[in-house]
């Protein structure tokens, strides 16, 4: 990446993309592979008593996409997915915590009250490619840690999971 196109980035590191939002009373059930699956007591359900989304799914929800730097990664990357404000508001939920679960089951709390605007995203793309399971896909919780020096501390990075695909709503 030049210096140019990396002092770009940094000048724009937070950019809101609209897709066309997925509507909570048409969330079909998933036809794909379910990346992400959410339970508890959550306002919007399309597979019994949770939610299940597919990448399509998931890709049709309100896109985030901004760039920073981690502390697991060389440079700058651009990450994009759904903020966690976003999905917040689709399950109805304005307090208490998510446990976080990963592929092989590490579980991390986030606050709801971490689900803020210009704040942390579901990401399932850096630099423009879907997250291979290797790459710490199909989703990760990441933050704007360049945008917000509160987004830069131990606590933070400790609610950063990779290889995400559950999430309990706990009230």
């Amino acid at each position: 990446m030049t210096r140019t196109l990396a002092a770009a980035f940094m000048a724009a590191s937070f950019v809101a993309t609209t897709v066309t939002p997925l509507a909570a009373d048409t969330l079909p059930e998933p036809s794909g592979p379910v990346v992400l699956t959410v339970t508890g007591p959550i306002g919007v359900t399309n597979v019994g008593d949770t939610l299940q989304l597919d990448r399509d799914a998931f890709e049709k929800m309100d896109q985030s996409q901004f760039v920073t730097t981690t502390v697991w990664t060389e440079g700058l990357h651009e990450f994009q997915g759904v903020s966690l404000l976003s999905l917040t508001e689709l399950l109805d939920v304005s307090e208490g915590t998510l446990l976080a679960k990963a592929v092989n089951d590490y579980t991390v709390e986030i606050p709801v009250s971490d689900a803020v605007e210009d704040g942390p995203i579901i990401a399932y793309k850096m630099d423009g490619e879907l997250m291979s399971i290797r790459d710490k896909g199909p989703l990760w919780v990441v933050y704007p840690y360049d945008s917000n020096p509160d987004y830069r501390t131990a606590v933070i990075h400790s609610r950063s999971i990779w290889q995400l695909d559950r999430i309990e709503v706990v009230k």
